[in-house]
């Protein structure tokens, strides 16, 4: 049985070193900028340059970008962005899984013909509903809030759909028993279907986190405060006509890459397990 495993070992290598390749193919980016935020700029583009191994290696080290980059405010954006990332998770956690529940169990009119138009909602780009949702937030009077951020965000038909698909794989007849003890439609999803539900949970968690995290485009179009300035758009503003503050540019990637990675890592299971499981559905 040993020589069985080890055989297979050597038989897969060749498909194992290609991964390990490409795996740290990709990550050479965040390595490079993980290394430039702890040079001083003209040293990390002067390595990057000749692209040696220099460039990997935090030589110079000194902690000045990520010193000048809270003194210069990014710490209020880090802040601004968990308040943001976490209350559209938890709102929106609530919203998609109540959508996926309706959409998978009950029977109501028009209900194919809804589900159609949530697909449909996370395959139109968002540049093609920037500038109607521009103007539906400035006739509620929300620009320039938090509610901007986060209102547009809560329904994610994406996640709505992930729920909706993991949901389907709970039997019936669950529910059914559920009916004939007495238990309502929300005493079924609070009491019995969200407890099952948690590759569901902890997927949709962190594409919502996520997704908020890493978002620009629409708070840089919503919000125009400099204390109301996400992680990614206070980035942008690290840059001027002139000058671009690349030290402090990597210093401020590799923070905003660290909190997604620290959240995925451990939960990954969970999040592989979801959407293998969803896939599986009809």
């Amino acid at each position: 049985m040993f020589s069985r495993r080890v055989k297979g070992v050597i038989r897969k290598a060749p498909l194992y070193g290609v991964l390990t390749l490409f795996t740290l193919f990709s990550l050479l980016p965040l390595i490079w900028a993980f290394s430039s935020s702890f040079k001083p700029t003209e040293r990390a583009m002067a390595d990057v340059t000749s692209f040696s191994l220099k460039a990997f290696l935090p030589v110079p080290f000194t902690l000045r970008a990520y010193s000048a980059l809270f003194k210069a405010g990014f710490g209020r954006s880090i802040w601004v962005t968990f308040i943001v990332s976490l209350s559209t998770m938890a709102l929106g956690i609530i919203v998609c899984s109540l959508a996926g529940f309706a959409f998978a169990k009950i029977h109501f009119p028009f209900k194919n013909a809804l589900f159609i138009l949530v697909l449909i909602s996370f395959l139109i780009p968002f540049e093609a509903i920037a500038i109607p949702l521009y103007l539906v937030a400035e006739r509620l009077g929300i620009l320039n809030t938090l509610y901007a951020l986060v209102l547009p965000g809560i329904a994610n038909g994406l996640v709505i759909f992930l729920f909706r698909q993991f949901f389907m794989g709970i039997p019936n007849e669950l529910l059914e028993a559920a009916f004939v003890d007495g238990a309502s439609w929300i005493k079924i999803y609070s009491k019995i279907v969200m407890p099952l539900s948690k590759p569901a949970l902890v997927s949709g968690s962190l594409f919502l986190f996520v997704f908020q995290w890493e978002a620009f485009m629409w708070p840089l179009i919503a919000v125009h405060e400099r204390d109301l300035r996400v992680i990614q758009v206070a980035l942008a503003y690290l840059r001027t006509q002139y000058f671009v503050a690349w030290d402090q540019v990597f210093a401020g990637v590799v923070i905003s890459a660290i909190v997604p990675l620290v959240l995925i890592f451990p939960l990954q299971s969970y999040y592989i397990r979801a959407i293998t499981l969803t896939g599986l559905k009809e």
